[in-house]
């Protein structure tokens, strides 16, 4: 079982978003505790271990670190405006 952290940033974007959108986030980021590299997350390209899984028309952002058991999220937004900041 790996421990899920939120960096800064996604946390402030997460509580930014509507309430039902939250739960459905959320609800699939503790999923990534189970399972960190579900079949629909993608490996992120010219990053080590960055992956990312879709919510809808958002997209969250996520570091998996094997030797600790810790999932990071690392961003959480819509698609058009996630990755302009990673």
């Amino acid at each position: 079982m790996y421990r899920v952290e939120y960096e800064r940033a996604a946390s402030r974007e997460l509580g930014k978003l509507p309430r039902q959108i939250q739960a459905r986030i959320v609800q699939a980021i503790e999923d990534l505790a189970e399972d960190p590299r579900p079949p629909s997350s993608r490996k992120m390209v010219g990053t080590l271990n960055g992956h990312r899984i879709r919510v809808g028309d958002y997209r969250v952002l996520y570091d998996v670190r094997d030797d600790v058991l810790i999932v990071v999220v690392i961003r959480v937004g819509k698609r058009d405006q996630v990755y302009r900041r990673f």
